[in-house]
């Protein structure tokens, strides 16, 4: 026999072109279906690499134990070359055998058990490789007439010893296992362990990864986790993955509970919020009595807990300026003390710079424009702030408000809602302009939904203040019905194509049925 002939026996009784084979198939089929995590895959291509490098040792002893035998006749071969040979061709079994494995594992827990919908816990499939293993490595060395008798007896104890040494690693080991097999806590959750919080990157054999919203990466014994209480969050039983938020405020007692919660529910609800659920709605409750005044605090359901803080800002915004537009200031510890110009001169000179500011206002909108001067200075005095967030609706399409909002800084989008219930944006506006006309002068539903497309500086012109323009000059209902009937017929002559004379005909129609609510409206 010569060297040659000893290695090719060698490859064709360990079966290397088989497994070899196999192997590239693995390596196709792998690369197709999961190209991104190959690192399995480059274990196995090294176990495979060690067999293919044992082959030619193992055919070189082969070679020598039969070279010797041939050249003594009727002598056993070399014993030393021969026992030798019986160990490295162990090992050359072994690592075909932990080959095999290997990509069995693979076909099963990267292709099969995903494309059925049963994804097996990374610990299950570590466990499982490994008793394969080894259960292989006992298997083709009782083949290969080994006697393992001894080391099972010696692996008894050495185990008591290691095991007792190493409790806290089997421990964490059991543990991470545990955590897997029940699906407790799983890759992706959020949750927090004493005072970290954070999300579960990676469950490994000894610990738990846990990624912070600081950018940290805090590592958690298995054993820990198994001991310790563990919160995971967004998780309920039949619900969606939210989490409940708390918002808490204080407001001074003179405002009745009724007025702060019906105007914070109306602001969270008027437009979505982004990441905050519409169903369960938010809610505003009213949660205690203190020295400040009254406590409140805002529900409401996150729908991604990775972004926490700036979600919560934007629900406080939308509470604040809600508030701002009633006149609800938030409230501050009592024992606060503030110490500010309070004459009477100091008082005047405030109120008289905003006023001249709302005259100036006033002066610029045309629907004004026919006013003396003494009627726009009542219009002024009777203004209430009412500032808006962006993303806020002014009005809602089909509501009933007696008011009129004037745009001082910021830009509305105007939109109604069609066939289907969508809504489609018809303009915007900038201010300084005014909406909302028809609805203080003659008691409308409003026509259109109006959003804040910007954080909006506005005042609002109620009922009850125009109606004392009205008691002093009653002609002016004349004049507003006019301009309200051509700003209606403007609208329809650009949808319908009218004519100069059409046009004409039509306002002069539009003014006497638009005369006839307001003063109806009015009490005229």
């Amino acid at each position: 026999m010569t060297l040659f002939d000893a290695i090719l026996d060698e490859v064709l009784l360990d079966n290397t072109m088989a497994v070899g084979t196999a192997l590239i198939l693995t390596l196709a089929l792998t690369r197709a279906v999961v190209p991104k995590d190959q690192r399995r895959t480059r274990g196995t291509v090294i176990l495979y690499g060690c067999h293919c490098a044992l082959i030619p040792i193992a055919g070189w002893f082969r070679y020598k134990t039969s070279a010797v035998a041939a050249v003594v006749a009727g002598v056993a071969a070399d014993g030393s070359a021969a026992a030798t040979y019986e160990f490295v061709r162990l090992a050359v079994l072994v690592l075909a055998a932990m080959s095999s494995i290997g990509m069995s594992s693979q076909v099963i827990f990267d292709v099969i058990l995903p494309r059925i919908r049963l994804p097996a816990p990374r610990i299950l499939r570590d466990l499982l490789t490994a008793a394969a293993s080894i259960v292989a490595v006992f298997a083709v060395a009782s083949r290969m007439g080994f006697n393992l008798s001894g080391i099972i007896a010696t692996s008894a104890v050495v185990t008591a010893v290691v095991g007792f040494s190493l409790q806290d690693t089997l421990g964490n080991i059991m543990g991470g296992l545990a955590l897997q097999m029940d699906n407790s806590i799983g890759v992706g959750d959020w949750i927090k362990v004493g005072d970290v919080a954070g999300r579960v990157t990676e469950i490994r054999w000894r610990y738990t990864a846990v990624e912070t919203r600081n950018w940290e990466t805090v590592i958690f014994p298995n054993s820990l986790l198994m001991k310790g209480q563990v919160v995971v969050f967004g998780r309920r039983s039949g619900q969606p993955p939210y989490w409940l938020r708390w918002i808490y405020f204080t407001v001074d007692s003179s405002h009745t509970p009724a007025q702060v919660t019906t105007a914070v529910i109306e602001a969270l609800k008027g437009t979505p919020i982004e990441r905050v659920s519409a169903e369960p709605p938010p809610q505003c409750i009213l949660m205690d009595f203190t020295d400040s005044g009254c406590k409140y605090a805002v529900r409401y359901w996150l729908t991604d807990i990775a972004v926490v803080d700036p979600t919560d800002s934007a629900v406080r915004t939308r509470m604040y300026f809600a508030l701002k537009r009633l006149g609800i200031p938030m409230s501050v510890p009592s024992q606060h003390v503030f110490m500010h110009d309070a004459s009477h001169a100091h008082a005047e000179d405030e109120a008289g710079r905003e006023h001249a500011k709302r005259l100036q206002i006033l002066e610029k909108l045309y629907i004004f424009g026919d006013l003396l001067p003494e009627e726009r200075d009542i219009i002024a005095k009777g203004l209430k702030f009412a500032p808006f967030a962006t993303g806020e609706a002014l009005t809602k399409q089909g509501n009933v408000a007696h008011w009129l909002y004037i745009i001082v800084q910021g830009e509305v989008s105007i939109r109604i809602t069609v066939e289907g219930g969508m809504e489609r944006e018809v303009s915007k506006l900038r201010g300084p302009c005014f909406v909302g006309e028809m609805g203080l002068l003659t008691g409308d539903p409003r026509t259109a939904t109006i959003v804040a497309m910007s954080d909006i500086v506005c005042y609002r012109l109620d009922k009850a203040a125009f109606h004392t323009i009205l008691e002093i000059r009653p002609s002016l209902a004349q004049t507003f019905a006019e301009m309200l009937a051509r700003r209606r017929v403007e609208l329809e002559a650009v949808k319908e194509g009218l004519s100069a004379d059409a046009k004409a005909r039509r306002v002069a129609e539009s003014s006497t049925e638009v005369l006839a609510r307001i003063r109806d409206f009015f009490g005229l």
